[in-house]
């Protein structure tokens, strides 16, 4: 039996995703005027970012825990052997409820054979991971090696993001280090990347082309064998930028693959619309 590989929304992957390739996914909660709403079930990014731009300021929680329950038992149950990946614990809860949930499931089903996976990363960083362990897991994959896959991406993966506002950021909390960037110029972009699942502004770039231009730069210094990976691009409701950014990493690099998705309610209720993430490995 194939190991079963659970994630959560915050891997920004599309729900045709989890349902071609028999992933479980666990939504995290966006709550917008006191109406609770479930990651990608029962709420869509755009719904996100026509309502930050209608004034409204969205705010996200971790997923219940009985989602959680109702998916760990269900492997228990099936005798299965499961992997979850989960978003970074350092800029949600996300991943210590999940641990918790499974301590408790334990006890009614000590043979429960679950392992969690706390990635650091965010969006797409964490969903080309999650691709990856679909695949191998597809491929009857030993859960070892999967593990040994997802720990080299978790530990490798880079993520470069700009943002239309860093206000966004700040007002969730969700930024270090964030007090000398805010109150930018008119046309000053930030360029933040994560560490150690942080989200850490680097550099301020005024103007979108010298910004993309930046990004393809980093991408030089950082990356390792671009032309042989499928590299993430993540975009909250800017398609035009993505798309812009997808031609010139092709021209630069001639990578494997590169993945386009729209980030997704959870993470774009603190980003805001305009955002657009790259993911690659170093």
């Amino acid at each position: 039996m194939a190991v079963k590989i659970l994630a959560d929304s915050a891997c920004d992957l599309p729900i045709e995703f989890f349902e071609q390739h028999n992933v479980t996914m666990i939504p995290l909660k966006v709550l917008i005027d006191e109406n609770e709403f479930e990651d990608l079930e029962t709420i869509q990014p755009i719904e996100v970012y026509d309502s930050i731009r209608a004034g409204n300021h969205p705010k996200t929680s971790q997923p219940s825990q009985l989602r959680f329950k109702e998916a760990f038992v269900d492997l228990a149950k099936n005798n299965q052997q499961g992997i979850y990946i989960s978003f970074t614990s350092e800029l949600s809860g996300t991943y210590q409820t999940a641990v918790m949930v499974a301590d408790q499931v334990r006890e009614e089903y000590p043979e429960l054979d679950l392992t969690i996976i706390d990635t650091k990363g965010a969006s797409l960083g964490v969903g080309l991971i999650v691709m990856e362990a679909a695949r191998l897991a597809s491929n009857e994959t030993s859960k070892e090696e999967i593990i040994n896959d997802i720990n080299f991406r978790k530990d490798h993966m880079e993520a470069l993001f700009t943002v239309e506002d860093l206000d966004y950021l700040a007002k969730g909390g969700r930024l270090s280090k964030s007090s000398a960037f805010l109150g930018g110029l008119l046309n000053i972009k930030p360029l933040l990347n994560m560490e150690d699942g942080k989200l850490v502004p680097i550099e301020k770039i005024r103007g979108k082309k010298k910004l993309l231009n930046r990004i393809i730069e980093l991408m030089k210094q950082r990356g390792a064998n671009l032309e042989n990976q499928m590299i993430g691009i993540s975009h909250a409701d800017d398609l035009e930028t993505a798309n812009e950014m997808k031609k010139k990493i092709v021209n630069e690099f001639n990578p494997k693959d590169v993945k386009i998705t729209s980030v997704g309610a959870t993470i774009g209720s603190h980003t805001g619309p305009g955002t657009i993430a790259i993911f690659f490995l170093n």
